[in-house]
C-alpha cells in the first residue's frame, strides 16, 4: 500500500530527462559493489529513466528499478538485468532482507524519509548499503567563461527561480539538512563533468521541472532567449560543464 502522496514534477519532461541528463561516475558504482555484502540484487529507488540502474547492471546480477512516475518508467532505458516498475519509494515490492544495495540518485529530497527509511531497513540484508547522492548547481569551467556563468546563474536563480519546488533547497546544500540515520561510510571523491555543445546544454535545461513549470505559467520557453544570449560566448564547439556531487553511504 502506498503511504505517501506523490507529485510528478517530471511528467512533461521525461523524454528530455532521458536524453539530456548527465551520467554518474563509473568509479562510484564500482566502489559501491565492492562494499556491498554481495552482488545479487540492487534496488535503484526513484530511478527516473534509469541512469543509475543501467550502471548498476554492470556490477549486480539483478537490478530492481522503481519510480513513482509512470512517465519516467515509460521513457527508461532498456537494459539486460534491469527490471523497471512503477512504485513509490516506501513500497518497493521486494521481499524482506533481499537486497544488497539501495541507491537513490538525485531524488531523496522528494521522499517521506521516515517511511522510506523503514522500507530500506526492511529490504536490506545484514550489512547491506544505502547510497544516496545529489548534484547541485552546475558551473562552466575554463578561460573566458565568466560571461556564460553570469547568464546561467541569472537563468537558474531569477528567470526560473520561483518555479523550483521548495525541496530544491536540499539539492543546493548537498543534502546537509536531511536526516541520514545509518552507520556512515566514507565515500570516494567523485566528480561529474561533460563536454557539451550549446544544443546539449539547452536539452539539459529543458529537462528541469522548473523550466516545465515556467512554460505552463508563462506560455513560452525561457531557454530560447537564454540560448540567443549565450551564442556569442559559447561558440560552435564544446564547453566543460561540471557539477558538485554530494554522496552519503550508510550500512545496516
Amino acid at each position: 500500500m502506498t503511504r505517501t502522496s506523490f507529485t510528478d514534477h517530471f511528467v512533461k519532461v521525461a523524454a528530455d530527462y532521458a536524453s539530456h541528463r548527465p551520467t554518474y561516475p563509473p568509479e562510484l558504482f564500482a566502489w559501491l559493489a565492492e562494499q556491498a555484502p554481495a552482488r545479487t540484487l540492487a534496488w535503484d529507488c526513484a530511478t527516473g529513466t534509469g541512469q543509475a540502474a543501467v550502471a548498476l547492471a554492470d556490477h549486480f546480477e539483478q537490478v530492481w528499478a522503481t519510480d513513482a512516475s509512470g512517465s519516467q518508467i515509460a521513457a527508461a532505458t532498456a537494459c539486460a538485468g534491469v527490471q523497471y516498475h512503477t512504485a513509490p519509494a516506501d513500497c518497493s515490492g521486494l521481499p524482506d532482507q533481499s537486497v544488497d544495495l539501495v541507491t537513490v540518485a538525485q531524488a531523496l529530497h522528494w521522499f517521506d524519509l521516515e517511511h522510506f527509511y523503514a522500507e530500506v531497513r526492511r529490504v536490506l540484508k545484514s550489512g547491506g548499503l544505502l547510497a544516496v547522492w545529489t548534484y547541485g548547481v552546475f558551473q562552466v569551467e575554463g578561460a573566458d567563461t565568466a560571461g556564460i556563468q553570469s547568464l546561467l546563474d541569472r537563468f537558474y536563480y531569477e528567470t526560473v527561480g520561483a518555479c523550483w519546488p521548495p525541496e530544491r533547497r536540499h539539492v543546493e546544500n548537498g543534502y546537509a539538512d536531511l536526516a541520514f540515520p545509518f552507520c556512515e561510510l566514507e565515500p570516494p571523491v567523485c566528480g561529474m563533468a561533460v563536454d557539451w555543445t550549446l544544443d546539449d546544454l539547452s536539452g539539459y535545461l529543458r529537462s528541469w521541472s522548473a523550466v516545465s513549470r515556467y512554460r505552463e505559467q508563462h506560455g513560452s520557453d525561457p531557454v530560447v532567449p537564454l540560448v540567443a544570449e549565450l551564442v556569442p560566448y559559447w561558440g560552435q564547439g564544446c564547453q566543460r560543464v561540471v557539477w558538485p556531487l554530494s554522496i552519503k553511504v550508510g550500512q545496516i
